[in-house]
């Protein structure tokens, strides 16, 4: 009993998601049948699911704080017309590609730590500080690429998006390896245990000694370098960069985060508790589409659920 203890999860929330999981799976297999219980279907899954969980841990980091980055797809656009650009200025060339790879994460950084100074040295709230960064970005995004999709990447990127391991897309592997390293960083790091001070109580934590400006810009430069990560995975997966990319992803940032658990105030949520929320919204977008519904309605029925699910945790605090 006491090994089946551990295995278990014995937060609430991750029980009800694997509950929900469970739920899910029943009902489209009654609806569905093979259709979503088929290889193709959870390939299909597992192959859309790296790029938006990127994000929503980058999101979802933010939220730990009380914050939130509303330009974190804004910032991944721009890592990956960066990277972009370099690439097809000469292809063919590993030099360039490496040379690629450092420029995008140098405008992460750069992103990350305006956004963390504005936050923390200014005084900005979070949501008009990245509010602000998410316009100016944009902008600068269609600005300079004219708007214009930009494609032909080499295999080593290709490889990314395409390749797998016994079946399993490499994304997906990259993706868990990362929310395996930022489950580490918030359990057993300093940096991990004052993020989560900081979310609590932001004044009582500098009060404590800790340097809570210092956290704050830590946390969005890793919001932003989560960014450049799905940037490189959405090269990967279109062979191409493009300024509009990704823009229906982020209401869905949110919600992975607030229904895995992640308290829109700050302090208190978990890496596995987003990770099973975008498993159980990646089966419902699957079964939804195999059904034959609207993208859009599903789009309103994510901002509904977001309602609704921020009202029941409203109403019990």
């Amino acid at each position: 009993m006491k090994t089946l203890t551990r295995v278990l999860p014995g937060d609430a929330i991750i029980r009800l998601q694997c509950l929900i999981i469970l739920a899910v799976a029943l009902l489209f297999a009654g609806l569905l049948g093979s259709r979503f219980f088929s290889i193709g279907n959870f390939q299909s899954i597992a192959s859309q699911l790296p790029v938006l969980g990127m994000l929503a841990l980058g999101m979802g980091l933010t939220m730990l704080t009380g914050g939130i980055n509303l330009s974190i797809i804004a910032g991944a656009n721009a890592c990956s017309l960066v990277m972009a650009a370099v690439i097809v200025s000469h292809p063919g060339e590993p030099l360039f590609l490496v040379l690629a790879l450092l420029a995008g994460l140098l405008v992460a950084v750069a992103i990350g730590v305006v956004n963390g100074a504005l936050i923390a040295w200014v005084g900005v709230s979070p949501i008009l500080a990245t509010l602000g960064t998410m316009t100016l970005i944009t902008g600068l995004n269609i600005l300079l690429s004219n708007g214009t999709v930009i494609s032909g990447f080499p295999p080593a990127i290709q490889f990314l998006g395409n390749a797998s391991v016994f079946g399993i897309p490499v994304a997906l592997l990259l993706f868990l390896a990362v929310a395996v390293g930022l489950w580490v960083l918030l359990e057993h790091t300093t940096l991990g245990r004052s993020l989560y001070l900081v979310g609590s109580n932001e004044q009582a934590t500098r009060f404590s000694g800790v340097n809570t400006a210092r956290v704050q810009i830590s946390v969005y430069v890793l919001s932003a370098l989560l960014g450049w990560a799905a940037a490189l995975l959405m090269m990967a997966k279109f062979n191409s960069a493009k300024a509009g990319y990704g823009e229906s992803y982020l209401l869905v940032t949110i919600l992975a985060s607030v229904l895995g658990g992640i308290n829109p105030d700050g302090g208190f949520g978990r890496i596995l508790g987003l990770v099973l929320a975008l498993i159980v919204l990646q089966m419902l977008e699957s079964g939804l589409n195999l059904l034959g519904v609207s993208s859009y309605l599903t789009m309103a029925l994510w901002g509904g659920v977001l309602i609704l699910f921020i009202a029941l945790q409203n109403r019990k605090a």
